[in-house]
């Protein structure tokens, strides 16, 4: 049976490289989904994909006969930022009994999606959260260590994004959702508060060169402290490649903790078109670092050493490969549990690897 894929805001940034990179799978029909049909329908149009790809409207905001519509067998929400969107997507999806994923990287949005688990396991359908660099891709990371570390007691990375013009609004805004703004990490074994973007720090990528960081939320800083018993310290952290956008991201988030400036993300169109005065100074790098620390099978202490860098303005693609992934899998046959969790333990590390080959990007450890 061909898998009927969803894919809501197809025709967007993240959403059309989810659409190409799934297009020439035989095993599935594409359905690029929107509030603009017109837009649905031109991108769907030139499209190449092995069936031709359908084109529907849905809007997140709409009723939910209106996915229920499309007959979805997976639905994928490409749609952000996902702070403060409600979970009417993935409800319609259980409603029609389609799966559903999303690249979600919101805190709240990925660890609140268990409220979700009863319909689902009744509906039948796996409903995963967070198919996206974070906590998807760093669980992978950790996953993997922990096979050789009896305890995992220290746990720090950060990605530092190319030209951030280059991404939508919606990308955009997702990171304003916590400059500025306190949340908790895992420091000394209890769980503290700091704020987005605060503690600058400077770290040298191979390669690359040095990038300046800030702290960063994420739906990790909850999920890892069950996943990995012992775990003591965890950070993650990021950063622009531009160091002017840094600084004035950093000064920003200061006027915005002494109450100056309201929430940031709500400039996030502004602050686009601004940033992409900047593009001159960029070289389309984006960069990740992680270093994992903890006890061998002996007590002796063990360190990992992680880097990404992918060059040539791929670095978006990163986020992808999980959706792009569980719907080549599903399509392929793989079943899901049903049930509605954040995407930890769907995708492994070598499967992370099988794909970079394919962009730009090395991934590298020490």
């Amino acid at each position: 049976m061909t898998l009927r894929v969803a894919i809501i805001g197809g025709f967007g940034n993240f959403g059309a490289h989810v659409a190409r990179s799934l297009a020439g799978d035989p095993a599935i029909q594409l359905i690029i989904a929107g509030r603009s049909v017109a837009k649905a329908e031109a991108f769907a149009g030139a499209l190449n994909a092995a069936h031709p790809a359908e084109a529907g409207a849905y809007d997140l905001t709409g009723p939910p006969e209106a996915l229920a519509a499309l007959r979805p067998h997976l639905v994928i929400n490409m749609v952000g930022p996902y702070n403060g969107q409600s979970y009417a997507v993935a409800e319609a999806a259980i409603a029609s009994g389609a799966h559903y994923c999303d690249i979600a990287d919101a805190r709240d949005f990925v660890t609140g999606i268990g409220v979700l688990d009863d319909a689902a396991k009744r509906a039948g359908v796996a409903v995963l959260a967070g198919a996206s660099s974070v906590p998807a891709l760093t669980a992978a990371y950790c996953d993997e260590a922990a096979r050789a570390m009896r305890t995992i007691h220290t746990v720090e990375y950060g990605i530092s994004g190319a030209e951030q013009s280059n991404a939508g609004a919606g990308t955009v805004a997702a990171v304003l959702s916590f400059v500025g703004q306190r949340f908790t990490t895992l420091r000394g074994g209890r769980m503290t508060p700091v704020t987005g973007w605060s503690d600058l720090r400077r770290v040298t990528l191979p390669g690359v060169g040095p990038r300046w960081f800030g702290r960063a939320n994420a739906p990790d800083l909850d999920l890892f402290v069950a996943r990995f018993p012992g775990l003591q310290e965890h950070s993650f952290w990021a950063g622009h490649a531009i160091a002017p956008l840094h600084f004035g991201t950093a000064l920003m988030g200061w006027l915005a903790r002494l109450g100056l400036l309201p929430r940031l993300d709500r400039f996030a169109p502004q602050l686009v078109r601004v940033a992409s005065l900047f593009d001159g100074l960029g070289t389309g790098t984006s960069g990740f670092f992680m270093t994992i620390i903890g006890e061998g099978a002996d007590g002796r202490t063990l360190t990992r050493r992680h880097w990404i860098i992918a060059r040539s303005g791929h670095g978006p693609f990163i986020p992808c490969i999980p959706v792009i992934l569980i719907a080549r899998h599903m399509a392929a046959g793989r079943r899901y549990a049903p049930g509605a969790r954040p995407c930890l333990g769907i995708i492994s590390l070598a499967e992370y690897r099988a794909e970079f080959a394919h962009f730009d990007i090395e991934a590298t450890d020490a």
